[in-house]
């Protein structure tokens, strides 16, 4: 006999495919703002909406979809704009090892297809409901990707159809999106969490470990090699504690 949502018990609800669509709600407008953003940033180097339809479902980075706009407009080699996107992009090797212990035993393909969509936001989202249930459910995950993707496909040929009347994005603020939205998400972090000495913590180790792996590799590299320090010593210091 099928079971219809309302029959689900509260426990198997809380980790449906509806109410993962229902989490990601609160997540659009920034969605929204960014992939839009990023739609016009794309229009006017260059992309036709096409490409930037592919670009948003390949792809799927909002960093990396800034990146390869600007590195196109400026004939940037193709090597170049890979090798450059792989580094910045190579956080959600993190991301998604941070998750993986909530799925353990599922299939290679639902693990794949769980990392494959995961985002910063959507990480966001599925770290703090982790913290509260510690668990996951495959079907609720599954249902916050699509949710998120779906929706930022669509803001980016948003963006690429009125692209081509705004000739200059930076006017707007528009290339100052990304930047915004995630200095947004950190802040909200920092204020549920309440642990502002740690936190501060994590922010000077980062601090240092980026300007000192600037001197000896490139950027992006030196962005992933703070990170891995600053998590390193946080978790340290609350396990020492």
């Amino acid at each position: 006999m099928s079971i219809r949502y309302s029959e689900l018990t509260p426990d198997a609800a809380e980790h449906s495919f509806l109410q993962g669509v229902k989490d990601c709600i609160p997540t659009l407008l920034g969605y929204l703002s960014i992939g839009f953003a990023a739609g016009v940033v794309e229009r006017t180097a260059g992309f036709s909406l096409l490409e930037i339809a592919l670009i948003s479902l390949l792809l799927y980075a909002g960093s990396g979809q800034f990146i390869a706009a600007g590195m196109v407009a400026a004939a940037s080699p193709v090597i170049s704009i890979i090798v450059t996107i792989f580094f910045v992009n190579a956080r959600h090797f993190l991301l998604s090892a941070a998750l993986a212990p909530y799925f353990k035993g599922l299939s290679l393909g639902k693990s794949f297809f769980i990392g494959s969509l995961l985002t910063d936001e959507t990480f966001g989202v599925a770290s703090a409901k982790a913290v509260e249930e510690k668990r996951l459910g495959y079907k609720w995950m599954v249902g916050l990707n699509i949710t998120a993707y779906l929706f930022w496909c669509a803001a980016n040929v948003a963006g690429g159809l009125v692209g081509e009347w705004i000739p200059d994005p930076e006017r707007y603020g528009l290339d100052f999106a990304l930047p915004g939205m995630f200095i947004g998400l950190l802040a909200l972090q920092l204020i549920s969490r309440k642990k502002y000495k740690l936190d501060l913590l994590v922010v000077v180790v980062s601090v240092i470990a980026v300007m000192a792996a600037s001197t000896i590799v490139p950027g992006s590299a030196a962005v992933i090699i703070a990170i891995m320090a600053a998590a390193t010593a946080g978790l340290a210091v609350e396990r020492w504690k």
